[in-house]
């Protein structure tokens, strides 16, 4: 008898443990293959992408050598650094105000703001020209299209995401260790700094990654901010793609793409730190 009585080899629960394992899988595959094809093909010793005929660095070498690249990854280098400190800045700021006080118009001011996040890119890069055109200021002249003004569009639509990830941080923020704090004698800023900005430290480190990726690897917007003599490094690989998808190209696309996954990696290792900090 006790051989009719046996439990099935593949219970339910096993069965979509393993269906969802699957899916996760093939949506992973779906994402990163293209990647992983991509960097593979960085190190093809051919100039036709389609043909795999040896490993080399030479496309490295010559990415790197290319003076005109070099300027654009500098470039946005510079912009996203900048982006993401203001961004850091007024993103913090921004979150604080949202969520300790009550004023007239909050709602408006909270829809306000969520707009650079929920509007197209190609819309916010038009408004960002016409913008730009119709400035008049020191000079006569409308705004030069450079690299400041990259920055200040960038800064524009960076810092809402900022405040997103700070505000999220701070609703689980126990308001009565700031009031004991106070009762202790502690002044405003004492209390934020010791209290409230570390607290929101892994918000910011977050709000942080996220400012400097969108600003690196932006286009849509850096393209119409952009003027003859400025480049960035996205809009440098689209005009080198246009011309033909060389290993230079796939050379190039990769080290932006571990640079990424650098900074990634150091955020979340910051945030590690600090989780494990805060238990002990």
């Amino acid at each position: 008898m006790a051989l009719f009585n046996r439990t099935p080899v593949a219970p339910l629960e096993y069965t979509r443990k393993l269906w969802m394992r699957s899916w996760v899988a093939a949506t992973m595959f779906f994402l990163y293959a293209p990647l992983l094809v991509l960097m593979i093909f960085s190190f093809n010793d051919s100039k036709r992408n389609v043909v795999w005929k040896g490993f080399t660095l030479k496309y490295y070498e010559k990415a790197l050598n290319n003076d005109s690249l070099v300027e654009a990854m500098v470039n946005s280098l510079t912009i996203a650094g900048l982006a993401t400190v203001f961004s850091l800045v007024l993103g913090a700021l921004a979150a604080v105000m949202l969520w300790r006080f009550k004023f007239p118009f909050k709602g408006a001011v909270e829809g306000t703001m969520s707009l650079p996040i929920i509007v197209p890119e190609i819309c916010l890069g038009v408004a960002f020209l016409i913008f730009f055109a119709k400035i008049e200021w020191p000079t006569e002249l409308p705004w030069p299209l450079n690299l400041s003004a990259i920055t200040i569009a960038h800064i524009t639509f960076c810092f809402p995401f900022v405040a997103m990830v700070v505000r999220s941080r701070l609703a689980s923020f126990n308001i009565e260790e700031e009031e004991a704090a106070k009762d202790l004698g502690a002044s405003e800023w004492q209390t934020f700094r010791d209290i409230l900005l570390p607290h929101m430290k892994p918000g910011l480190i977050a709000g942080a990654l996220l400012a400097f990726t969108l600003s690196l690897d932006d286009f849509v917007i850096t393209f119409f901010t952009s003027g003859p003599d400025t480049i960035t490094f996205p809009v440098k690989v689209y005009s080198m793609v246009r011309f033909s998808v060389t290993p230079e190209v796939n050379a190039a696309s990769t080290i932006l793409i571990l640079l990424t996954i650098i900074l990634t990696a150091v955020a979340l290792k910051l945030q590690g730190v600090k989780a494990i900090a805060d238990t002990h």
